[in-house]
């Protein structure tokens, strides 16, 4: 868990799972927070010990990006672009249900359509009401797969905070803000500052709510810049279980169903256990010990002709990593979409989609940079450099 927090830290900031929101809804106009201190350990071990298992809620997203307007219709590889795109700007507001791990709905509200993922046990559901289209999977039956064994050595919250702290040190200054409200509940403000100028993020802020540690809203916000360019809220909240047949989905008539098949259960799970038993099948229980995993990890996927994203890099560390991808990983049809144009500008070697928290470098022979830094470095990357 520790190598999880290492990585999502600066991770969080990228396109691929933009975090967005507003601003705080208070219980009352003016109404002060007032919360017993905590440190930045003590908060941590609260989230580590948050166990919420049913919700319902509306998320509100914002972003302040400098990304121009986008076009609201297109077709085929257009719409697809399209869609991937309209994350990065303006607002957004979904609902969302959760009854325990098997009963999640996510429904996001377009302006004039909506976006539905439905998971129902194995059933899992994407419906797009724009084209009245729905993609059903099923998900393969783990019943009975054997698990790996704890060790018996798992720390407790205040232990893992601890050492969550200690890891992101080296490259985040974290400390303890102003108590706060969000969605009418009280919260922790916890904040996360790079160490470094090598970044374009300044800051990011996240409110844990001071009863049962879960995060309310997460607020990045970009360096120099007063005003959060990317936020994600709850506006409203309860903790009350949603209706069961929240999680019951079937298409509308008319409806182009697509079905989907998953890898057998059974090779994935020799796939886990041939990963598990690189460590004796116990889970990693000290940062020494899941950095080995790792290196090993990283040697089998080089012996066996790559892993799940052949070919793909990390250069730097931290708030300042740039991830490379190599030529042939993103489809040509997306590379050659005219809206690819209208986003990027053109630069030395290809063409650049510049945003307030991350930068996005295309080359002409199809590589693709990324990463919370000022374009230059994508540049320099590119070359070699």
């Amino acid at each position: 868990m520790t190598l999880r927090l290492r990585s999502w830290l600066p991770v969080a900031v990228v396109p691929a799972v933009v975090i967005v929101g507003v601003l705080t809804v208070p219980l009352q106009a003016g109404a002060a927070v007032d919360l017993p201190d905590k440190t930045p350990a003590q908060v941590l071990a609260l989230i580590g010990d948050s166990n919420v298992k049913a919700l319902s809620g509306t998320i509100e997203q914002t972003s302040e990006l400098g990304l121009p307007a986008l076009p609201s219709t297109g077709s085929g590889a257009d719409a697809s672009a399209s869609s991937a795109l309209e994350l990065l700007t303006g607002s957004h507001t979904a609902r969302v249900y959760l009854n325990g791990p098997d009963n999640i709905r996510v429904q996001v509200m377009d302006r004039l359509a909506e976006r539905d993922l439905v998971r129902n046990a194995s059933d899992v559901w994407m419906y797009n009401s724009k084209d009245n289209t729905a993609l059903h999977v099923t998900l393969p039956d783990t019943t009975g797969m054997p698990r790996p064994e704890a060790d018996g050595s798992q720390q407790t919250p205040a232990q893992l905070a601890e050492r969550m702290l200690a890891a992101i040190d080296p490259s985040t200054a974290v400390t303890v803000g102003k108590d706060t409200r969000v969605a009418g509940r009280t919260a922790y403000e916890l904040r996360l500052t790079p160490r470094t100028d090598e970044t374009l993020v300044g800051e990011v802020s996240i409110a844990v709510d001071s009863e049962t540690g879960m995060p309310l809203r997460v607020e990045v916000q970009a360096r120099g810049q007063s005003a959060p360019a990317f936020s994600l809220a709850f506006s409203k909240l309860s903790l009350e279980a949603p209706n069961a047949d929240l999680f019951d989905f079937t298409p509308p008539a008319g409806a182009k169903v697509e079905e989907k098949s998953l890898p057998d259960a059974s090779a994935m799970h020799d796939k886990a256990m041939h990963d598990m038993s690189l460590t004796g099948g116990k889970m990693p229980a000290t940062e020494d010990e899941a950095t080995k995993l790792v290196e090993q990890l990283k040697d089998e996927k080089l012996k066996n002709g790559g892993g799940m994203l052949p070919g793909v890099s990390v250069d730097g560390t931290g708030w300042a990593s740039v991830v490379e991808l190599p030529a042939g990983t993103v489809p040509a049809d997306v590379l050659a979409d005219p809206l690819l144009a209208q986003v990027t500008e053109s630069v030395d070697g290809g063409r650049l989609l510049s945003t307030a928290l991350v930068n996005v470098l295309v080359t002409d022979d199809g590589r693709v940079f990324a990463g919370s830094v000022p374009a230059a470095r994508l540049q320099t990357a590119a070359v070699g450099g």
